[in-house]
């Protein structure tokens, strides 16, 4: 059992994912209110922080036959980081952090997909932040198709990305009087996707 994870046959299990579609190829449009980007960093040594974007859109060309003719587009609005503390909230949105006023979007735009397991693909890109544009890889696993109630197909990803805040000019920080700093460098990205094909 990984930390942090309920028992087995605990009652948070989620049901399975369904997989109901053979080929998903075709163009798909993020689903916003069924998708989540998440942060998490560490905060003064001691504990996590987590918190969220809430403005972003996003497409994809999917090609379970050729997966490198797969691409991604990915558009986030930096003013949207929620941590759930207003205080919080207002200095990462500032020149300190993600200096909303002058970089309103972070952007990520594939140069490559590839397959490196059943279920898993590989998706290595360009990542924007603060005008400052470094590669990134993110494997994320397909973790289920269906045609919902409403008629639409849909497929869902899930993936996480570790990245140092400082390569994307994202170094304010303060020393601690006992060691170490406020804000870890590391910060995770996590990506709980839902995709529409579009129609």
């Amino acid at each position: 059992m990984g930390k942090h994870r309920a028992p087995e046959g605990a009652a948070t299990d989620f049901d399975a994912a369904t997989s109901a579609l053979t080929d998903v190829t075709g163009d798909y449009t993020i689903d916003v209110t069924h998708t989540r980007i998440g942060v998490r960093a560490r905060h003064a040594m001691v504990t996590t922080v987590r918190g969220a974007f809430t403005d972003f859109s996003g497409t994809a060309h999917l090609d379970t036959a050729t997966p490198a003719a797969s691409s991604v587009q990915l558009r986030i609005a930096t003013a949207s980081i929620d941590t759930g503390t207003p205080d919080r909230d207002a200095h990462l949105r500032s020149a300190d952090f993600l200096d909303i006023e002058q970089h309103p979007e972070m952007v990520f735009v594939s140069t490559s997909v590839e397959q490196v397991d059943r279920d898993v693909y590989r998706v290595t890109g360009d990542l924007t932040i603060k005008a400052v544009t470094q590669p990134v890889s993110i494997d994320f696993t397909l973790t289920g198709s269906a045609l919902d109630p409403f008629g639409n197909m849909r497929v869902g990803f899930e993936g996480a990305l570790a990245i140092k805040r400082s390569e994307w000019d994202l170094t304010w920080n303060a020393v601690l009087d006992t060691g170490g700093v406020l804000v870890s460098d590391r910060i995770q990205v996590e990506f709980d996707v839902s995709a529409i094909k579009d129609a």
